[in-house]
């Protein structure tokens, strides 16, 4: 399924955009989708409807962020071989973990406002995935069966913030609109296997990041069972799972965030994002 939220902002509603690509109404049917409203029972109740019983909506209205809210927006840092290597530095020996605000979400194709003082703002666009159900020490081979679904993510970075400020990343990582999610959430059954998805984004028409998941370090298995031995993760937790190269640190000379810019960014099978660059 392909579910997403559609609406001015603050008056989202949940739709399901079914298989010839109509938007179904799903609200006073089901909850919006955050928490328990996107756990592996809820996705079963929502698989359960039959779309044509659904009032369908008009096209062109603004698209929300694919989650209402989130428990916890975790992040994994320098996750892709490629990536470690522009930013110089040395592939890690364990997931490098970190959070973003749940402030930061917004949609994915609302304007970024480049916060005042920001100096150094980047782009990363990368795969994100939405548990369902509670994982606490988990295996490996037991972790994909957790995840609800996966989403485009845009863990947009004032990189000044996140390194000259010292402290933990979250600093620079958690600007209000630095976590554009979606268009949409596509369940888990439609994405076989995550570690063979290609991701890509365009600054300005000009493709600079092109990558696939293959060049994950820790795949995404690897990294719930490994965040599951420290924490428990719990249905709408959303994980940003790094960027490929590309980004604008990793550009000689380095490239940066300015006001006109547009960015273009999606994953195979998850959508497109969209998003003009704006100041503050």
């Amino acid at each position: 399924m392909k579910l997403m939220r559609v609406g001015p902002k603050g008056q989202e509603r949940p739709t399901l955009v079914d298989a010839e690509g109509t938007i179904r109404d799903l609200s006073g049917v089901v909850p919006d989708f955050a928490g328990e409203g996107v756990s592996l029972e809820a996705l079963d109740r929502i698989r359960a409807l039959d779309p044509v019983t659904l009032p369908a909506l008009p096209e062109g209205a603004r698209i929300g962020a694919c989650l209402a809210s989130v428990p916890t927006f975790h992040c994994i840092g320098l996750n892709y071989a490629k990536h470690a290597a522009e930013t110089g530095g040395k592939p890690p020996r364990e997931p490098i973990l970190f959070t973003k605000a749940s402030s930061s979400l917004s949609g994915p194709n609302d304007a970024v406002i480049l916060p005042p003082g920001s100096e150094k703002s980047d782009w990363e666009v990368e795969l994100g995935v939405v548990i369902g159900k509670p994982c606490w020490q988990v295996s490996e081979a037991d972790a994909l069966s957790h995840i609800a679904g996966y989403c485009v993510v845009n863990d947009l970075s004032e990189r000044a913030w996140q390194m000259k400020r010292g402290g933990q990343w979250v600093k620079g990582k958690s600007a209000p609109g630095y976590g554009p999610c979606g268009p949409w959430l596509v369940t888990a059954d439609e994405v076989p296997d995550p570690q063979a998805l290609g991701l890509s984004l365009d600054l300005n028409g000009k493709t600079v990041q092109d990558s696939d998941t293959s060049d994950m370090i820790f795949s995404v298995a690897e990294i719930i069972s490994y965040m599951s031995h420290f924490m428990l993760l719990v249905p709408g937790d959303l994980i940003a799972t790094g960027t490929p190269s590309g980004v604008g640190l990793g550009m000689e000379p380095k490239r940066f965030l300015r006001p006109g810019d547009s960015l273009a960014l999606r994953v195979e099978g998850l959508g497109e994002q969209r998003q003009e660059i704006v100041a503050a």
